[in-house]
């Protein structure tokens, strides 16, 4: 018997219309965007990939707790609702809550790197480098060589290479603690297995340095380890993921992923005397301790989002439509990093576009050929992410050129991925019509988000204009 379908674990209680827009409306709104999908307005845009960040939809449960949000300045009851689920699940002992997850990584870096540090990671991931940067850190990357190879197969790709590890460690100067991202994000959302956490946890507390865990897509990561890890497929997922964070010191969260909310983060640890500072500096940065930037409401809705993502029919379905479109685009020859990652799908743009040099930008580039083409809106994932070097100026060009679709959690069908995928093909038909980019303005830090840029040159393939799709509302 063949395998059956399976469909998404809810229905659909509200609706909110989307727009369509027309060729003509597209490249007015690109342009005066200045070719920065981030700079878009989201009424121009039909399918929103650019994040899974705060975008997803809240359950009608998190919505009944939106009513129950004690507002109290001091002391509200959320507060020690959200403390309670955290210990439940992730097993940390002291909560910070902050207003997402950036907040957290402020506080941990500025507690923990001294000037001159060393700080160790599984690849880079941008807001985090940039809080380590600004506290003085400098950091280096200790993932394994399969994470910069989009077409490793791999099943662990987010692994952490022992041996880079140990010569991090032993190199002399003080390391101020490994930064352990699950579903690394900059390799295509690729997991880490709990083998190589074992290990990883282990050599750290010998040489005395301490592992915070980014644990943002943590329960996606426990899914993967569940389904490709020997000896872990009859476990829970929050069995799962208390052992992931058991072997660790702490964690920083943006809870506007995994934990299904639209604002929303914390900082977690188990050493008293680093919650005690934490909690003093929220209060600089963030709002009392029991707040942190956050409504009571806030809080509430994330401490039953918790709840929800560690079900297993919900991770499966979150996955299992990442993994859909991906294959969609597998198996028309759409090149992307695989295997395909827990929450979204990584074009390769330099294989999709040879013929633009890296320094035009081809991911840029990509990102805006796709708006174009549907009213799609994703997100360079490439050197325009990357940055400059601190010491030279120069573009640092990473191994990778990408361009991520986002999913959402709870918010798009099946169909809307098969518009994605259609469009996704239609651009990588036509290469030759897709031109590099160049820098108008660049601001000083992230730049990825506010930069502005204009094509290279006008010297490609007209492009269709008059082409009937669903998603051009002609």
């Amino acid at each position: 018997m063949s395998r059956r379908s399976w469909a998404e674990p809810f229905k659909i209680k509200m609706v909110e219309p989307l727009r369509m827009t027309s060729p003509q409306e597209r490249e007015r709104a690109i342009a005066d965007a200045g070719y920065n999908t981030f700079l878009l307005r989201s009424r121009d845009v039909y399918i929103d990939l650019l994040t899974d960040s705060g975008t997803s939809a809240m359950s009608d449960r998190q919505w009944a707790g939106m009513m129950l949000g004690d507002e109290a300045y001091a002391g509200s009851e959320n507060f020690y609702h959200l403390e309670e689920v955290v210990r439940r699940y992730y097993g940390y002992e002291h909560l910070i809550p902050t207003h997402q997850g950036r907040g957290a990584e402020h506080l941990l870096s500025i507690l923990c790197i001294q000037p001159g540090d060393t700080v160790l990671g599984n690849m880079y991931f941008t807001t985090t480098k940039a809080h380590q940067e600004l506290a003085g850190g400098r950091f280096v990357d200790v993932v394994c060589d399969a994470a910069h190879d989009p077409d490793d197969l791999s099943p662990f790709k987010g692994n952490v290479d022992l041996a880079k590890l140990e010569r991090a460690l032993t190199a002399g100067g003080r390391v101020a603690y490994l930064c352990l991202q699950m579903n690394v994000n900059m390799a295509g959302g690729q997991p880490v297995s709990l083998s190589n956490l074992r290990q990883v946890s282990d050599l750290c507390r010998r040489h005395g340095v301490p592992v915070y865990l980014d644990a943002t897509r943590a329960v996606e990561n426990a899914y993967f380890i569940k389904l490709r890890e020997p000896g872990q497929a009859d476990r829970t997922i929050p069995e799962i993921l208390l052992e992931i964070c058991s072997l660790t010191d702490g964690c920083t969260n943006s809870a506007k992923k995994d934990c299904l909310v639209n604002i929303g983060g914390f900082l977690a640890v188990n050493d008293p005397d680093l919650a005690e500072r934490a909690r003093n500096l929220v209060v600089v940065y963030e709002g009392l301790h029991t707040y942190g930037g956050l409504a009571g409401r806030d809080m509430e809705a994330m401490a039953v989002g918790i709840e929800e993502s560690v079900q297993f029919d919900h991770i499966r379905a979150r996955v299992g439509q990442v993994e859909y479109l991906g294959e969609k685009l597998v198996n028309a020859g759409v090149p992307v990093v695989r295997p395909i990652g827990g929450h979204g799908v990584f074009l390769n743009a330099a294989k999709i576009l040879p013929h633009i040099p890296r320094d035009q930008f081809p991911a840029q580039a990509l990102t805006v050929a796709l708006y174009l083409e549907s009213g799609i809106r994703s997100m360079e994932r490439g050197a325009v992410s990357a940055g400059r070097d601190p010491d030279t100026g120069e573009n640092i060009f990473p191994s990778l050129e990408l361009v991520r679709l986002t999913i959402p959690r709870r918010v798009y069908t099946q169909a809307h991925m098969d518009v994605t995928a259609e469009s996704v093909m239609e651009v990588a038909a036509h290469p030759r019509r897709v031109t590099g980019m160049r820098f108008v303005s660049e601001p000083k830090h992230l730049r990825f988000f506010q930069s502005r840029f204009a094509p290279v040159s006008a010297d490609v393939e007209a492009a269709p204009r008059a082409r009937k799709s669903l998603a051009a509302g002609v």
